[in-house]
């Protein structure tokens, strides 16, 4: 029987236990923090249950168009706010949730899990040292090292859990933010800005580029951004933080050029380190790039025989899904079962800001610098009957395909819920779908998956 030793409980790490235990392996998962690791338990599940109070709120501050009054007298939303600690809990217990669902399925599949801090000590031993300082040898014939990322910190602005905050420490607030200023423009910064206008606060985001979003996008960040200042937030474009300070019952950001923002709280969202210092990489002959993330090729396999990596501390993309993936594919290639290579041009990923953002396959940045051949169109969600009915007025659907065979390569979607709408433009990329086959499918009338129709439609041409 094959044995498999996973250091890391995230996303990458049990998912790939899973598949190791379905094809027969004796598995044994060292943990630190908690099963889910990041995504449960500070990051994913925890930021998308505060953003889905915040979305609540987005859909309330619009009841007044769609005919529904809310609260007494001439204002719509004077009798709805944001019971915070009661946020904050619900936050924690669903993670907490998640994280026992995922100790059962384990259980359930017979993986061990042993909580403790792992470090390899040559490519086919871990040693799993835990809270009491006892350790454990565990040898294996493959090693995955799953052991995330953490929130960069730098020198100038240490975060204190209280006024400075990263994205992990948001959570234990027990009162609303009353200007909160958050740097980074990111994904990251650009859904906490979100999310916590909605919830009722005075926002101001740092941006570093001329726009936010810059990795996404061009034309959605651009309606992002609208968005974003219609709704009262102040983006402040190419402005580079300096340092960050609390000032009394308050936090002062200092920007390059001098000028200073102050604010009751500030929400730092300036990238992510590899969790790897620890991991004993070098004695194992493990290789990291410059940064420190790990080094993986397609099936995950590291610089070390036997040793594979899954997730952010690859820094291949710091997604949830993408470690899932690079973890059930690290087991099928070392296990030797069918495998396919890690394919990031079929990777839909979202940002969960008011409007969302969903894309998949080929950039809009790719075809502008000639680096794939397609074509593209874009449609309104302004002319969609459903959108018209909800009360919807940003947002678009873009496709993009090959001018020659008409094979859609890639799509955009912003829209409330555009994560579940970029769903047939991932399968129809998936599967190498013609806009002529995703056109001749039915849609639902009125719905917001018409517009996909449509825009395939309109990239028909007559042979």
């Amino acid at each position: 029987m094959d044995t498999v030793a996973i250091v890391g409980g995230g996303p990458g790490g049990y998912e790939a236990a899973l598949v190791a235990a379905q094809l027969g392996a004796e598995v044994t998962v060292v943990d630190r923090d908690g099963l889910g690791g990041s995504a449960v338990l500070t990051d994913c599940v925890p930021s998308k249950t505060l953003i889905a109070t915040s979305d609540l709120m987005t859909l309330v501050q619009g009841a007044a168009e769609l005919g529904v009054r809310v609260g007494a007298g001439d204002e719509p939303l004077d009798a709805v706010s944001v019971d915070i600690p009661r946020v904050n809990a619900r936050v924690k217990d669903l993670a907490e949730a998640q994280s026992e669902d995922i100790a059962k399925r384990l259980a359930r599949e017979r993986v061990r899990v042993v909580p403790a801090v792992g470090r390899l000590a040559d490519p086919t031993t871990v040693i799993a040292t835990d809270a009491a300082g006892d350790s454990e040898r565990i040898e294996a014939d493959v090693v995955l090292l799953s052991t995330g990322a953490r929130p960069r910190i730098m020198d100038t602005a240490q975060p204190d859990g209280e006024r400075i905050l990263t994205w992990e420490q948001v959570y234990d607030l027990d009162e609303l933010p009353e200007r909160l200023t958050v740097v980074g423009s990111g994904v990251t910064g650009a859904e906490f800005a979100s999310g916590y206008l909605a919830l009722g606060c005075d926002v101001v985001l740092v941006s570093s580029r001329d726009r936010v979003l810059p990795g996404e996008d061009a034309d959605a960040a651009k309606v992002l951004e609208n968005v974003f200042t219609r709704r009262g937030m102040t983006v402040l474009s190419q402005s580079r933080m300096a340092a960050v300070e609390r000032t009394g019952d308050g936090v002062r950001v200092t920007l390059t050029d001098g000028r200073t923002v102050d604010g009751s709280h500030c929400l730092l969202a300036v990238g992510s380190v590899p969790d790897t210092g620890t991991l004993g990489l070098e004695a194992a002959g493990v290789e990291t790039d410059d940064r420190g993330f790990i080094q993986v090729d397609r099936v995950s396999r590291t610089t070390a025989r036997g040793v594979y990596a899954a997730g952010d501390c690859t820094g291949v993309l710091m997604l949830a899904s993408v470690a899932a993936m690079q973890g059930r594919i690290a087991m099928w290639h070392a296990l030797g079962d069918a495998v396919r290579p890690l394919d990031l041009r079929q990777v839909a990923a979202n940002v969960f800001t008011a409007p969302e953002i969903a894309t998949v396959g080929c950039s809009q940045r790719a075809v502008d610098a000639g680096e794939i051949d397609a074509k593209s169109i874009t449609l309104d969600l302004a002319g969609n009957a459903r959108a018209k009915m909800q009360g919807v007025h940003d947002g678009f659907v873009k496709l993009f395909c090959r001018p020659g065979t008409g094979i859609i390569v890639g799509g955009v979607v912003v829209a409330p819920q555009a994560s579940e709408l970029i769903h047939p433009i991932a399968m129809a990329v998936a599967a190498n779908l013609t806009v002529d086959q995703v056109a001749n499918a039915f849609t639902v009338y009125p719905s917001m998956t018409g517009s996909i129709a449509e825009a395939a439609r309109r990239l028909h041409r007559r042979p």
